[in-house]
C-alpha cells in the first residue's frame, strides 16, 4: 500500500504525540467554589523554580531542623476530637454579616463579617489551638480570615485578629499589620486541598511554619511575630522551595503531584509552629498513611529562593512579568495518572 506524502506526515505526527508528552505550561490561578486565589500574575501563583538560592539559605535550613521530616498538619479522621487541618467555610452573598471584636484591632479589618454562626472552627468549637475560622465569600470573592475566633451567643465573634482580601486584588496588609497569620499573609491561598492532588496539579506555594523565625519578613510578609535578631533564623514571608535534583520518582502518584508543586511554586513561612509543617484542608478523602510519605523528605531537601526580583510595587502581591515565567511558557514536564502505579 502506498501512502501520500501527507499520510505519512500524519502518521510521524500520531506516532510523535504517542512517544512524547506535551510540556506543563504555567496554569491559570488556582480557584475555589468558582474565585480565582488571586490573579495568576500573584506572587502565590508565580512558578519559583529558575530564581536564585537566598543568602542564608543554609543557616535557615539548619535552624528548622536540616534533618527535621516534613509533616502533614492536615488529613481525615480526627486528632483529638477535632478534623485535621485548617477548615474552609463557603457563603453565598445572603449570609448576614455579623459584628467582629478583636484583641489587635488596630492592625484588623473591623466588621462586620458574613461568618455564619456554625462556621468551621481549627481544632472544633472546643479546640485551644490557633482557632482560624477562613469564610469565602463565593458571591463577591472576599476572603474573611480570624485568628483565635470564639462565637457568642448573640451571634458575633470575638477573635484576636482578622483580615478581609480581595481574591480579585493584589492588595497586601498595610505594611507592619498581621492578619490571622503571623506574616500578615492570607491562609486559604496556601493551603493543600485534596481537589487540587486528585487533579494532577497544585498551582500554588504552599503555607508552612517554622518553630523559630526572624524579627523581620520579606516581601509579600507584612508582619513579623520574634524576638530573634540573628541572621540565622529565616523571616516571615521566606519562599523555600524542594531542590530539583531531589528524586521524587518512589513516592505515591497522590504525593508527587505536592512534590512537584514545592519544586515549582515552593513554600511560604507564614506563622510560627511546628517546624515543617505543611498546612492543608481537612477531608475524609486524604489517606494519612500515604501523606506520611512526607517524612521521608527532610529539611535538607529544600532551599531558601530570593523572590525580590519578581516584586513590582512592595504594596503590591503582583510579579514583574518579566522576570517570571508567563501563561505558555513551558515548565520541566510532570506526568500523573493517579492509576498508573
Amino acid at each position: 500500500m502506498h501512502l501520500s506524502g501527507l499520510q505519512i506526515a500524519g502518521t510521524f505526527f500520531i506516532l510523535l504525540s504517542l512517544s512524547f508528552s506535551p510540556p506543563l505550561l504555567v496554569a491559570a490561578s488556582p480557584t475555589l467554589s468558582g474565585c480565582s486565589l488571586f490573579p495568576d500574575d500573584n506572587i502565590w501563583n508565580t512558578p519559583i523554580s529558575t530564581l536564585p538560592v537566598a543568602a542564608g539559605s543554609d543557616e535557615f535550613i539548619a535552624t528548622m531542623g536540616s534533618g527535621t521530616g516534613l509533616h502533614a498538619d492536615f488529613g481525615s479522621g480526627t486528632w483529638e476530637g477535632a478534623p485535621i487541618g485548617i477548615p474552609i467555610t463557603v457563603v453565598d452573598g445572603s449570609q448576614t454579616p455579623v459584628p467582629v471584636t478583636f484583641d489587635y484591632d488596630d492592625e484588623s479589618d473591623p466588621g462586620p463579617y458574613p461568618i455564619p454562626a456554625d462556621a468551621a472552627i481549627e481544632g472544633g468549637p472546643q479546640g485551644d489551638g490557633d482557632r482560624h475560622v477562613l469564610v469565602l465569600n463565593r458571591d463577591s470573592c472576599i476572603l474573611y480570615e480570624l485568628f483565635d475566633a470564639w462565637p457568642r451567643q448573640d451571634g458575633s465573634w470575638h477573635a484576636g485578629s482578622g483580615a478581609r482580601f480581595d481574591l480579585g486584588s493584589h492588595d497586601l496588609r498595610p505594611e507592619g499589620w498581621t492578619s490571622a497569620d503571623a506574616a500578615g499573609l492570607p491562609i486559604v491561598p496556601g493551603l493543600v486541598r485534596y481537589e487540587e492532588l486528585a487533579a494532577g496539579h497544585v498551582k500554588h506555594a504552599i503555607r508552612f511554619t517554622a518553630d523559630q523565625t526572624r524579627k523581620a519578613h520579606v516581601w509579600p510578609a507584612r508582619h513579623d511575630a520574634s524576638s530573634l535578631t540573628d541572621s540565622s533564623y529565616p523571616p516571615m514571608g521566606q519562599r523555600f522551595r524542594l531542590k530539583a535534583a531531589v528524586d521524587i520518582s518512589g513516592f505515591s502518584p497522590l504525593i508527587r503531584v505536592l512534590l512537584q508543586a514545592m519544586k515549582t511554586y515552593g513554600l511560604i513561612l507564614a506563622d510560627n509552629g511546628s517546624d515543617w509543617y505543611l498546612s492543608g484542608v481537612p477531608d475524609e478523602r486524604w489517606d494519612n498513611d500515604l501523606l506520611r510519605e512526607l517524612k521521608n523528605l527532610k529539611g535538607s531537601d529544600f532551599e531558601a529562593v530570593d523572590v525580590s526580583a519578581l516584586m513590582e510595587d512592595p504594596d503590591s502581591g503582583k510579579v514583574k512579568r518579566s522576570a517570571a515565567p508567563s501563561p505558555g511558557k513551558a515548565l520541566p514536564q510532570f506526568h500523573l495518572l493517579l492509576g498508573d502505579d
